[in-house]
């Protein structure tokens, strides 16, 4: 347990050496008041504010909404050096301009807003979102704003992306190489991308999104003039690629959502309900995990969760985690200056790092050991897992439907929250929430958690699934005895005792590699490798952070064995189903249903083959560690043997 130094005041911070763990004192001697850098603060907060010119908004936009881009792009100024562009200038050239969109915007009424634009917001299939951002413009209320511009971002992103796709065949995942890319520059000319890039994916420009984004900005510390002008240039970019759509001949192909499958999967924390938002709400304006500039965030959160917005309640919490975690983050590897947006020359501190084993100076990261395994687990499950739902990703690159979001995954995000609100208070303060049903609930749950989608976790899913395919074979119809004695000629194989005999030597010996709980029951053919026992193999616990390489590839070559013998069963149901409505259908012939017996006789020793190779694959799971432990050529050897029989074969 510790608590940060983020309000002004002593923190405990608890840092572990081997299995102890020291308690020290840090403080920060002010409040932290800004996440932004000097510079960054400059070029967000001032720097667009600096001229008092106006600009005609006739100038700008028609009156039948049509963009004027002449007038926009010719504020944005290079250096006379490369012809680089001068992002510092630009900022500053189009300020003035930003606020007269801003207040011909405010001028018009929803109505209106939608007559001159909402044609020209169909080619990002977001329209609803975007004349949502138009009635939080309207709202003036910094946070509403500071979520639009999220949701705006995001989609526009998307949008690019398919208009990318028109020409380019790999989308870039990262925006600022998306505004770079020769195929956008080639549909809306490069002077309208150095636009773009002035506002968001460049880190020498305002980079609203990645501030945003990354939790790095309070809600006050976003213009709305931004988010206005923003606005403005998506329409104006729905009028220029309509013009492309036009001499080109082609159509606009939006990619599908992606969709959160197996929710189940996903149900780990129960159900928040008024009584813990409530109390939540209390939680964070006292817990040192959240800036109190960042307060109105988690607030708008939990009103978006009431209120069934789950997107927003995600898109609002994900950055004040990254922040929260950010905080303590600095605070443990003693390098506070990290807390603010880096410069330019230099990366900002984001989840990426944060979750690491090392930091970039190769000292151990402390975050870890703060945060204990469960809590990791759960990140990166969540965030990076490449078979999880990996959240954030998805909604920051606009790849969900945001209508559609499932409450099972903001319940999840939610409570996790909670949890780390909980960690990170003084007791004094905690005490009484602590001890309400619905918290120690949530905290019961985040303290046991096991990973479910790095590849340990999901062999283990396959395993077991493919177990239980094998055990419905008992089940699966078959003749009748008395039929299949009156079938003339069909002789009785012993071919398979050898297997029978192999199978039992392998077994005998499997004892010794065992765990202590799990014991070879008598009968070893028929009741050893039982659905039971593999579920006592697999709940014993094997770490998952950090594997090393080597431990990744075997996992790769352990669930390529697995997926083959669950395809193995599969195609066993199957044949089996099939054959036996054919010999009641009567239309096997002589031979087939000869085959067809082999067959059934053959299964019953296909069954016990099958469940000893998931149990020795589960074996080896346990024990998949000690592969590090391996020189190269033993390691090469392990990996290989499978290859080299069937190459010697």
């Amino acid at each position: 347990m510790s608590s940060l130094a983020a309000n002004g005041r002593a923190s405990r911070v608890v840092r572990r050496q081997g299995r102890k763990a020291e308690v020290g004192e840090m403080s920060l001697d002010d409040p932290v008041t800004t996440c932004l850098s000097p510079a960054v603060h400059y070029m967000v907060c001032k720097l667009g504010f600096e001229i008092g010119d106006s600009h005609s908004v006739n100038s700008i936009v028609s009156e039948n909404g049509e963009v004027c881009w002449r007038t926009i792009t010719e504020l944005v100024h290079y250096l006379e050096s490369d012809q680089n562009m001068d992002y510092i200038k630009s900022v500053q050239m189009l300020g003035p301009l930003c606020e007269s969109v801003h207040l011909h915007l405010q001028s018009l009424t929803m109505e209106q807003f939608e007559v001159q634009y909402s044609l020209w917001f169909q080619w990002t299939n977001c329209t609803e979102l975007l004349l949502e951002v138009f009635a939080a413009l309207e709202s003036m209320e910094a946070t509403a704003i500071a979520l639009s511009l999220m949701k705006l971002t995001s989609c526009l992103e998307r949008a690019l992306g398919d208009v990318f796709l028109l020409i380019g065949k790999d989308c870039p995942f990262l925006l600022r190489d998306l505004l770079a890319s020769q195929e956008l520059a080639a549909v809306f000319g490069q002077s309208v991308m150095n636009v773009l890039r002035v506002f968001i994916g460049s880190p020498y420009g305002l980079n609203l999104r990645n501030i945003l984004w990354h939790g790095f900005a309070s809600p006050q510390e976003i213009p709305a003039k931004y988010c206005s002008m923003l606005l403005i240039l998506t329409a104006g970019l729905g009028q220029l690629l309509k013009i492309y759509l036009l001499q080109t001949e082609t159509i606009l192909v939006h990619r599908p959502y992606i969709a959160f499958t197996n929710l189940k999967e996903l149900d780990i924390f129960p159900d928040i309900n008024h009584e813990a938002l409530s109390l939540t709400e209390e939680l964070a304006k006292i817990s040192s995990f959240v800036l109190k500039t960042m307060l109105p965030f988690w607030v708008a959160a939990l009103t978006a969760f009431r209120q069934h917005r789950y997107a927003d309640c995600v898109i609002l919490l994900l950055p004040q985690l990254e922040t929260g975690l950010r905080l303590l983050f600095t605070t443990v590897n003693k390098c506070p200056n990290r807390l603010l947006t880096a410069e330019t020359s230099s990366l900002y501190t984001t989840f990426d790092e944060m979750l690491t084993k090392q930091l970039n100076d190769k000292e151990i990261n402390q975050l870890p050991l703060i945060l204990g395994e469960p809590s990791m687990e759960f990140l990166w499950d969540f965030l990076n897992h490449q078979e999880g739902p990996r959240v954030r990703d998805h909604l920051s690159h606009g790849e969900i439907n945001l209508n559609e979001f499932p409450r099972e995954i903001a319940n999840q995000i939610l409570a996790f929250s909670v949890t780390l609100l909980c960690r990170f208070s003084e007791e004094e303060e905690l005490a009484v929430l602590k001890e309400h049903t619905a918290i120690k609930a949530l905290i019961s749950c985040a303290g046991c958690y096991r990973s479910r989608f790095h590849p340990i976790a999901r062999l283990k899913k396959q395993v077991l699934e493919c177990m239980k395919s094998i055990s419905s074979w008992p089940e699966l119809p078959v003749m009748p005895e008395e039929q299949i004695q009156e079938i003339p000629g069909l002789e009785r194989s012993s071919e398979t005792s050898p297997c029978i005999f192999l199978t039992t030597e392998i077994l005998s010996q499997v004892q010794h590699h065992l765990p202590q709980n799990c014991y070879i029951l008598d009968d070893l053919i028929n009741n050893l490798l039982t659905e039971k026992l593999l579920l006592e193999l697999c709940s014993s616990h094997i770490c998952t952070l950090y594997c090393p390489r080597s431990v990744l590839e075997i996992l790769v070559v352990f669930r390529k064995i697995s997926t083959q013998c669950h395809q193995v069963s599969d195609q066993v149901i199957a044949s089996t189903e099939m054959r036996y409505k054919q010999w009641i259908n009567k239309i096997l012939r002589s031979r087939q249903r000869h085959n067809y017996l082999r067959m059934l006789n053959s299964i019953k020793f296909l069954s016990p083959v099958l469940r000893l190779i998931l149990m020795l694959i589960i074996l080896e799971l346990i024990n998949i560690h000690a592969v590090c432990e391996k020189n190269p050529c033993d390691y090469q050897q392990y990996i290989n043997v499978p290859e080299n029989d069937q190459e010697n074969n």
